[in-house]
């Protein structure tokens, strides 16, 4: 179904974090509002990025872990999906989490702070906020570089006239840098796991065949939502197992290769319906003797046995030319 789908798509939705980019974040900055203490909150938001189940949180646990960093006992931990996590230390809360997260809150941040993160989003680097109940202690810039072959790949989806849209959670500073470094022209900046999905379906309310290409169990909505969906080789196994399509390499230059086997699959079928039909529309009448009153002619079982062999092996050669498909 998806191979007669895919060569009318003319948008497609690529998420940001290990599909555009490599997926795997480096932490390039932490700037702590205050000297004092350090080594304590240290640990509190190592033990805290330790619980969560978030790509970024790695990165952290990584660069915290290289600075020796020991681990404290955190209770009443808690995951908000697409917002950040939450736990106590010591009767004291704390949290670490994104910006929209830290507005709604209404935890402070330093002007010091907030000058450094929005210098952070300039630069494509995703900001995270590690705080307490009243202020931000620290920021954390964290970087996923594009892959090497995502440039080219999105480019050639667009010569061939699809709308390339990115999804990504981050903030709309960075989202923007990302995709105007990948050659982007259009994204959908901060938006939640859940909302993936919507943004699917605005599209397609606007009759446009929609691909969506991910590969994390926060896209497994959006996969199963759009027309044709994509997930990267090596994605979650529930993204594979959500997705029509599963891309044996985690490249994007292989989603214009399902595209072009797309129509020469779709080739291939007209083709062979149509010596399948007029095979029949001629044997049969001659078979039922429709030129016997004209001619005399009438034709023989054995005859008629070959040319109905021959139409098979036809349309079975015809299909078999797909293995030598460049794509």
């Amino acid at each position: 179904e998806s191979l007669e789908l895919a060569y009318k798509v003319n948008a497609i939705i690529l998420d940001k974090t290990g599909t555009i980019t490599k997926g795997e974040a480096v932490v390039t900055d932490l700037v702590w509002e205050d000297s004092t203490n350090n080594q304590l909150h240290e640990s509190i938001l190592l033990s805290l990025e330790k619980h969560s189940e978030h790509p970024l949180a790695e990165a952290v646990v990584k660069k915290l872990g290289e600075q020796n960093s020991q681990n404290v006992l955190i209770t009443d931990f808690g995951s908000i999906t697409g917002k950040g996590v939450q736990g106590k230390f010591d009767g004291d809360s704390f949290s670490v989490g994104s910006e929209k997260w830290i507005e709604q809150s209404d935890i402070r941040i330093s002007d010091l702070l907030q000058i450094r993160a929005n210098q952070f989003a300039v630069d494509a680097k995703t900001v995270i906020y590690f705080s307490d109940e009243k202020n931000v202690l620290a920021i954390l810039a964290i970087a996923d570089v594009i892959k090497d072959s995502s440039k080219k790949a999105i480019a050639d989806l667009k010569n061939i006239g699809l709308e390339v849209y990115m999804i990504t959670g981050d903030h709309e500073k960075t989202a923007s840098a990302i995709a105007k470094d990948a050659g982007i022209d259009r994204y959908f900046a901060e938006v939640l796991p859940l909302e993936k999905a919507k943004y699917v379906r605005e599209l397609q309310a606007q009759g446009k065949i929609v691909a969506m290409v991910g590969d994390g169990i926060n896209d497994s909505e959006a996969l199963a939502q759009a027309d044709v969906s994509i997930a990267m080789g090596k994605g979650t196994d529930i993204a594979m197992d959500v997705a029509k399509i599963t891309l044996m390499k985690s490249d994007l230059e292989h989603i214009l290769g399902a595209i072009k086997l797309s129509k020469a699959t779709v080739a291939t079928i007209r083709q062979n319906l149509f010596w399948a039909f007029i095979y029949n529309l001629i044997g049969i009448p001659i078979a039922a003797g429709a030129l016997y009153p004209f001619f005399g002619f009438t034709l023989d079982p054995m005859i008629a046995g070959t040319a109905m062999a021959m139409s098979s092996v036809s349309v079975v050669s015809n299909s078999l030319r797909l293995k030598n498909q460049k794509l």
